[in-house]
């Protein structure tokens, strides 16, 4: 099983530019169902995309595929065309945003925000209007969410995934991609993987990823993966010594960064003595969370959380 996108995720695109253009291409190649594109001034236009096949993603396709995207004026008119429950958000900052809002409102289950730089003004906006909503937003500035073999929406490499029991969520993308290649290479594999982002306003956060995982059959562990700045580890610490029946590995990247200093993503700051890294490890490690000491022992570590249990 997997959590949150699967063979049968319908996918649209907010924003065909040029990289939203690229990663849309590399979904079909994955075997993503991409089912159309919103580009009010494009709208009544088709996107074709062909090209050889990723054979890391869904199984028995052929060597190559084709596919002509039709592109919408809005969201709305999009999923009553198509029936897309998910969308991925390539719309530049000043108007992503709004491009979140429009989901919302058209009725999608799932939004993933890749655009990073959103001003957070914008976000606070955003993330009021989706109270009361059937929608869950991932992100912003997030790599995405892949279940291997099945779905990829985002920026991630989709041949470093392997289908397996273990749960990935990250406010790193590039920490993503490391803890899933170690996760592959060490025959454990993943069940889904989720960037959640490293803005200080987000829409989904690690409780919610590990309250999934947790009720997931499937998943025998999950690796938690964040960094400095905000309360959100602790935050996690808390409900895993409450509520998780699974291990968990860990790792806080940011261990050197000094104070008042933004390391990275935007939430990535220890502000006023909260924050830090060692706060959050302490608070993991009284949890029962397995901490990797350094990015090259993720994998590991969730070795070790397995056996314990």
């Amino acid at each position: 099983m997997s959590v949150l996108v699967d063979k049968d995720t319908k996918v649209l695109v907010q924003g065909m530019g040029k990289t939203g253009r690229f990663h849309t291409d590399t979904a079909l190649a994955y075997g993503t169902q991409m089912v159309g594109a919103v580009h009010p001034s494009r709208a009544g236009t088709t996107e074709v995309f062909e090209g050889e096949t990723d054979h890391s993603g869904v199984q028995g396709r052929g060597d190559t595929y084709h596919a002509e995207l039709p592109i919408f004026r809005s969201v709305a008119e999009a999923v009553a065309e198509t029936g897309a429950t998910a969308s991925v958000v390539f719309v530049p900052p000043p108007f992503a945003a709004d491009a979140i809002m429009e989901a919302a409102a058209a009725g999608v289950e799932l939004v993933i925000a890749i655009t990073e730089g959103i001003p957070v003004a914008d976000m606070v906006i955003a993330k009021r209007f989706l109270v009361g909503t059937d929608t869950r937003l991932v992100g912003p500035n997030c790599p995405g969410v892949i279940t291997p073999q099945e779905c990829k929406i985002g920026i991630m490499p989709g041949y470093i995934h392997q289908p397996g029991k273990i749960g990935v969520v990250s406010r790193s993308g590039t920490l993503t991609y490391e803890a899933v290649y170690q996760l592959t290479n060490n025959g454990l594999g993943q069940t889904t993987a989720i960037g959640i982002g490293g803005d200080p306003v987000n829409g989904t956060n690690f409780v919610d990823c590990l309250s999934l995982f947790n009720d997931d059959p499937e998943t025998e562990g999950v690796i938690m993966i964040g960094e400095i700045g905000g309360t959100a580890e602790e935050e996690a610490a808390e409900w895993i010594e409450q509520n998780m029946t699974k291990p968990v590995a860990g790792f806080i990247a940011g261990t050197t960064a000094p104070p008042g200093k933004r390391m990275g993503h935007a939430g990535a700051i220890i502000s006023g003595g909260q924050g830090t890294a060692e706060a959050k490890i302490a608070a993991l490690t009284k949890a029962g969370v397995v901490m990797a000491p350094t990015p090259t022992d993720m994998g590991t570590a969730m070795q070790e959380a397995l056996a314990a249990r």
